[in-house]
């Protein structure tokens, strides 16, 4: 098994809201990677004393240690058990009903001998490259189903769609959003490679069209995650330039990309 890692702010000066990690198991016959990207909040406060960063090391550290500890528990079950632990360890200062309390997307995927197991809740990606070379996106593309007039602002979001029936969910407070992840299992030796990214990453792709998922991949796959966001971030200061395709979006945005060869 062979990983590459790159996780990187939107700007130095600025902190970053991914989380990323990879673990093995014992003796390295298995393993698991937890992407996290942490949504930022608007003006106006998320009812929490703890910043974004604070909650996605809280979330995907204890994601980590259950992926790996627990192998024989469901990923959507972990993901319930991380939040309901990171809830309680802010519970007793901070408003968790707020509809901005901290909160993240996710991606997990676990491996053993005999299986690939992945969860993608929001709109970062998992992708699933078979030996013949195929790539498979996994995607929740419930934000992107919103109709345009429930897209009109940050605030009417909130209040009709963030965590919402008819509407995406995230990661927030409540252990039971972990039903509403896409989750499956294939067979280990249908998957030779994966690849989990933030959407600081797939701008590559759902922003700029440089490629599809599959030529995505191949890009990783030759260049290295630490290349793709490289590339990235030469589009968007281009873009910045030209002012052609940056829309209500953030300029550069916190980008991670974990590269796994089983």
């Amino acid at each position: 098994m062979r990983t590459e890692l790159v996780c990187e702010p939107a700007a130095p000066a600025r902190p970053n809201e991914d989380f990323a990690s990879v673990g093995t198991s014992a003796c390295g016959q298995g393993g698991s990677l937890v992407v996290l990207d942490g949504v930022t909040p608007p003006r106006g406060g998320t009812g929490c004393l703890h910043s974004v960063p604070w909650y996605t090391a809280r979330l995907g550290g204890a994601l980590t240690e259950l992926t790996v500890s627990l192998p024989d528990v469901p990923l959507a079950d972990a993901l319930s058990r991380a939040l309901a632990r990171t809830a309680e360890s802010h519970a007793h200062t901070c408003d968790l009903s707020h509809p901005r309390t901290p909160q993240a997307t996710v991606v997990l995927a676990r491996w053993d001998a005999e299986r690939v197991e992945y969860l993608v809740l929001a709109d970062s990606v998992l992708l699933l490259q078979s030996p013949d070379g195929a790539v498979t996106a996994v995607l929740d593309d419930r934000l992107d189903r919103l109709p345009p007039e429930l897209r009109v602002s940050d605030e009417v979001i909130d209040a009709v769609a963030r965590n919402k029936e008819g509407g995406f969910f995230t990661a927030a407070a409540d252990p039971a959003v972990s039903a509403r992840a896409v989750t499956g299992t294939l067979p280990r030796a249908a998957v030779r490679s994966l690849a989990a990214l933030t959407d600081g990453a797939t701008r590559w792709t759902e922003r700029f069209h440089e490629g599809d998922w599959t030529d995505l991949f191949t890009y990783v796959r030759k260049e290295g995650p630490r290349g793709l966001v490289d590339r990235v971030r030469e589009l968007e200061r281009a873009d910045a330039r030209e002012r052609r395709h940056l829309g209500r979006g953030k300029t550069h945005d916190d980008a991670t990309v974990v590269l796994v060869d089983l």
